[in-house]
């Protein structure tokens, strides 16, 4: 499966109104793609999110990530183990070329690479990576997705530098329409 572009990232503590109707507005605004992030919710609230997103995302061929999910589409903190059995699709967080290449090795079918720019919502992972540093870095794994305090006008260079797309969880977060914004400037 080819992902799109741009994976929407939840988190609810950002969100603007209840998750499900923040997703529906990034689905109405042309989001296909959506990673059910939110790790803190008791596993039968998490269940039953991801229920409510895929019912979201079903009806326009979109897909539903879930953050350390055994099946189906998940995807992986950077230390976390690699599940046995595979998920039919498996991403992996990385901030370094050792984790890129690990995530390669393990056959990862996509990787978020970060931070990309200056975020509240990824410290502690290092400097910025900006557009030269996710360019040298991309090359290490699998397809690579930029995170971290991404714009819509980062889109265009992060493409040019070898990106597969964005990643985006807290301007969308915010503002669903925002969508119309990072598709515009990643197609």
């Amino acid at each position: 499966m080819i992902l799109p572009r741009l994976l929407v990232v939840t988190d609810r503590t950002q969100a603007a109104g209840p998750l499900p109707d923040v997703v529906a507005r990034a689905v109405a605004a042309g989001a296909r793609a959506v990673l059910l992030r939110d790790r803190d919710l008791p596993a039968g609230e998490r269940a039953d999110l991801a229920d409510r997103l895929r019912a979201v995302l079903d009806p326009v061929g979109g897909l539903l990530v879930v953050a350390g999910a055994t099946a189906g589409a998940t995807h992986l903190a950077a230390a976390e183990p690699f599940p046995d059995p595979r998920p039919d699709l498996v991403g992996r967080s990385c901030h370094s070329a050792a984790e890129l290449a690990r995530a390669r090795a393990e056959g990862c079918d996509w990787a978020f690479l970060s931070p990309g720019f200056p975020t509240a919502s990824k410290p502690g992972y290092g400097p910025a990576l900006g557009v030269e540093g996710f360019a040298a870095l991309a090359p290490h794994g699998p397809p690579a997705f930029a995170l971290g305090g991404v714009l819509p006008e980062h889109g265009p260079a992060l493409l040019a530098a070898g990106a597969a797309g964005v990643a985006v969880m807290g301007p969308v977060m915010r503002d669903p329409a925002l969508v119309r914004a990072y598709l515009a400037a990643s197609a």
